[in-house]
């Protein structure tokens, strides 16, 4: 998949596009099914396929103080986009100046001027460029003008019978009740986070369970508790299976918040290194226990419950 900055020269093969615009925050099931459209038709006239996105979401410069956590980083969004098969994505550069463009100056600016536009795919709702001013009935106006067709799509089911489309808002919502399967089933893979092994206090390796501690940024959290994970090394590709806690560990002074995986059956040094953590399947919330012998036992049932779920995951 080619990526197009908006400081990099416009494609210079002269080649029209079909385009879709958007966030993508999580590149989930609905987002794929407009993609796949975008595609088809993109083959159909011969086309470029293109996904417009932002660098940021653009709530975090709009109204940050409830701008909503991050599903996938910009490097998760990128493969994941790739993975779609689509051509192209154009990065748009999303600040304080963005948020103040005109709609239309926008549309000329990307969509014409640089990516040559065809045709644009967006939902029937889309809103866009300065206090949302853009809408499918402005994109028309302007494709008479700019020699470009628009296509209006309807949000995708959800595909377990829940009455409302897929939506990035939907799989918040359900990680944050710890309902990690249905948010995968939404999303078509699992939640993951990436983030570096950083050094922490140790504790975990005085019990038999030494953790990476790893950094989660501005991700949106998932409900705090014990998880069956898996963790991709990105930089082998090498995948080990765990039991991970994100939370504040009651059990111990001061509350911090972590994120801090357990590996079976890995001795290595992780330090320094970048993984991408999945969540699979949540075991029980976070608990504070009467004495540390009593919390060795329960993390010795996580963990057999871990292993248990995640080797019958892996015979499906």
């Amino acid at each position: 998949m080619l990526i197009i900055h908006e400081t990099d020269s416009a494609p210079a093969d002269g080649q029209r596009s079909v385009i879709t615009i958007g966030a993508y925050d999580g590149v989930h099931r609905g987002h794929q099914a407009v993609i796949a459209q975008v595609r088809n038709e993109a083959a159909r006239l011969g086309c470029r396929s293109v996904v417009v996105t932002f660098d940021r979401h653009p709530a975090s410069v709009v109204r940050p103080e409830s701008a909503p956590k991050l599903l996938t980083d910009i490097d998760q969004k990128m493969t994941a986009l790739a993975a779609t098969g689509v051509d192209a994505t154009f990065v748009v550069r999303f600040d304080a100046d963005a948020a103040q463009e005109d709609p239309a100056d926008f549309v000329r600016r990307v969509l014409v001027d640089t990516l040559r536009a065809q045709l644009i795919v967006v939902g029937e709702d889309f809103h866009f460029g300065y206090k949302r001013g853009g809408n499918v009935a402005l994109l028309r106006e302007l494709g008479k003008e700019h020699d470009f067709e628009v296509v209006p799509v309807q949000l995708i089911a959800r595909p377990d019978g829940v009455a409302e489309p897929v939506s990035s808002t939907s799989i918040r919502r359900a990680l944050a009740g710890g309902q990690v399967e249905v948010a995968a089933n939404l999303l078509g893979r699992p939640f993951s986070v990436s983030g570096v092994v950083v050094h922490g206090d140790k504790r975990g390796r005085t019990i038999g369970y030494p953790t990476a501690n790893v950094t989660i940024d501005n991700y949106l959290r998932p409900k705090y508790g014990i998880y069956a994970v898996t963790g991709r090394l990105l930089a082998t590709g090498q995948v080990l299976h765990g039991a991970a806690n994100i939370g504040i560990r009651p059990q111990f002074e001061p509350p911090k918040e972590l994120l801090e995986p357990y590996f079976f059956d890995f001795s290595g040094d992780l330090y320094g290194q970048e993984i991408e953590v999945a969540f699979h399947h949540f075991l029980r919330g976070e608990a504070k226990f009467d004495s540390l012998e009593a919390l060795i036992e329960q993390m010795d049932k996580d963990c057999a419950e871990a292993r248990r779920l995640l080797s019958a995951s892996s015979d499906d």
